[in-house]
């Protein structure tokens, strides 16, 4: 069976998309890049190499360094799903990302959504 359409999206084509949401809530770039880092484990060059790569959701996550150990605290709903129940677990580490910046959106405190 294949996987969603999601695992074969460009990061780099999304990448933008939560610069975008973060900044017109008053956050900046950097502060997307930390949290994706947070829960990735690249350093920023890494980051940077997958975007220039425009490698898939797929691949990104395959090449991460290391999902963040805390990475299963994250709880809560986006898109009206919970994100703790996602059984795909390429799946789950994406709304994990979606998540935290969601949560970087809505003003929360750095330390907070860094769990």
């Amino acid at each position: 069976m294949p996987g969603h359409r999601i695992f074969a999206t460009s990061f780099a084509s999304v990448y933008p998309l939560y610069v975008q949401k973060a900044e017109r809530k008053g956050r900046t770039k950097a502060e997307v890049d930390e949290v994706i880092r947070w829960l990735t484990g690249y350093d920023q060059a890494g980051l940077e190499r997958q975007i220039v790569a425009k490698t898939d959701f797929q691949t990104f996550f395959a090449d991460a360094p290391h999902l963040h150990p805390r990475a299963s605290l994250i709880k809560g709903v986006v898109c009206g799903v919970r994100v703790e129940d996602v059984d795909d677990p390429l799946m789950q580490k994406i709304r994990y990302l979606d998540k935290l910046v969601d949560e970087l959106a809505k003003g929360k405190a750095m330390d907070k959504i860094l769990r």
